[in-house]
């Protein structure tokens, strides 16, 4: 696992460590400790991969077709 900050992690990182948290914590062998701190972790990493995702989907949201289908510029999210 890395030890990488939550905060400076891209989606696919934090998906990934997220499941590297969620198999360490399946396998029922991790201290006490070291569990809560995992499971904190996790909660973060989580939080993390929603906040990109949502990100993601304004981006998307933003995006206007002409006719044709074609992007013809973004239009900011409040307005949708």
């Amino acid at each position: 696992m890395t030890d990488k900050p939550v905060e400076e992690m891209s989606f696919e990182e934090a998906m990934k460590a997220l499941e590297a948290v969620v198999t360490a914590l399946e396998r029922g062998d991790v201290a006490l400790e070291d569990s809560i701190r995992l499971y904190e972790r996790g909660a973060a990493l989580k939080a993390r991969c929603e906040a990109k995702l949502k990100e993601a989907e304004e981006k998307v949201a933003q995006i206007t077709l002409d006719a044709e289908g074609n992007p013809t510029g973004t239009v900011p999210v409040s307005s949708l």
